[in-house]
């Protein structure tokens, strides 16, 4: 008796793994819409040659070169005023090069996460941040009816090619998330006691996409695992995804990643590794500004432990981040070049992720 239910415990777990969405990789790259169509080519051709599904770009002005990238310039969304709902104080540039992109992306089976602002930007005194500071930004309703004005135009930015707005393409756009790190620099208290700001923007996102769009509603993640996934956030209607950003080697493990799967399962929602990364230099791994490089070696194993941890816990993941060229080693790096000496390494976790059982099934939002 004992034999036969060990037997049917074995055949069941089997037909749940065969039955199972596979889990899938992708990148970052926030500054993308500046990268020239030579690049962007050099890029998407390496991204999906490790089979990465989705890459996340932010819609950040950017004027000069980028992590060893020649770019483009382009302003931002907002370049010298708070817009509120006007259409012709936008600048949408932007917007148009990133209708660029993602026909390319989505011709290499690529769809784009689009993060519609940054805390990095608020904090380093955009139109939001010169009026309202990263503290009444969050606090106030004038500040928060504005940038969903904002997140409204973007949602309904026409697609110059395809003629359709963004919120309905879906072939296109795997999710769109109201900010990059939402209140980071105020510490995780201030996050847990101004929960609401995440879910009233998804809500007004929700509100243009409707309830079957095909495309995600996420949080933007945080600065590590418990600031990332708050209790609200699991239980706001609106949202789709949650989004994780850990750098720290404590919570690159699988059983730290567990039990947050399992809520969120409990809960109705997803989750995905949004931002993760191997840092270049001999330093903790979450506090890599400069230092004496890795041996080659020592990194790349870093790269798949973290990225087996990750993909063992059932979680999808997004490496911080890919970019089309030799890496320079910029401060903060955890950067990836294609074809450099840790890019066979990426590629080979990335194919890995992509052949294993996930936590939650994302096959209906992928190509």
């Amino acid at each position: 008796m004992r034999l036969l239910t060990l037997i049917g415990l074995t055949i069941s777990l089997q037909l749940h793994l065969a039955g199972a969405a596979n889990s899938f990789a992708g990148s970052n790259l926030y500054y993308a819409p500046g990268i020239r169509p030579d690049t962007r080519t050099t890029l998407l051709d390496g991204l999906q040659s490790a089979g990465l599904k989705v890459l996340r770009v932010w819609l950040d002005g950017q004027s000069f070169t980028q992590k060893g990238t020649d770019i483009d310039p382009f302003p931002d969304l907002e370049p010298s005023k708070i817009c509120n709902g006007d259409a012709s104080c936008y600048d949408d540039t932007v917007l148009e090069r990133l209708d660029d992109f993602m026909i390319d992306s989505q011709a290499h089976g690529i769809k784009l996460i689009i993060t519609m602002h940054s805390f990095n930007a608020l904090q380093a005194g955009d139109v939001y941040g010169a009026e309202f500071g990263t503290g009444f930004f969050y606090e106030q309703d004038a500040p928060q009816k504005a940038f969903d004005a904002r997140l409204v135009h973007i949602l309904n930015h026409v697609h110059k090619t395809l003629g359709r707005p963004w919120k309905e393409l879906s072939g296109y756009i795997f999710g769109f998330e109201a900010e990059n790190e939402a209140m980071i620099g105020k510490g995780q208290q201030y996050i847990q006691q101004h929960q609401q700001w995440q879910c009233d923007r998804a809500q007004t996102i929700r509100g243009q996409l409707g309830d079957n769009s095909g495309i995600l509603v996420m949080t933007g993640g945080e600065s590590f695992l418990t600031e990332s996934v708050q209790p609200d956030w699991l239980k706001c209607a609106a949202l789709d995804l949650i989004s994780i950003h850990a750098y720290g080697v404590g919570d690159l493990q699988t059983s730290a990643l567990k039990p947050f799967v399992q809520q969120a399962q409990a809960a109705g929602k997803k989750l995905i590794m949004e931002e993760w990364g191997a840092c270049f230099f001999n330093t903790e791994n979450n506090n890599c500004p400069n230092g004496d490089a890795l041996p080659t070696d020592a990194r790349n194993a870093n790269i798949k432990a973290f990225a087996g941890a990750i993909t063992g816990a059932g979680l999808p993941w997004l490496y911080w981040e890919v970019i089309p060229n030799a890496d320079p080693h910029d401060g903060s790096d955890y950067e990836i070049g294609i074809g450099g000496p840790s890019w066979s390494t990426l590629q080979g976790v990335a194919q890995a992720a992509s052949q294993a059982p996930g936590a939650f099934d994302f096959s209906q939002f992928l190509l």
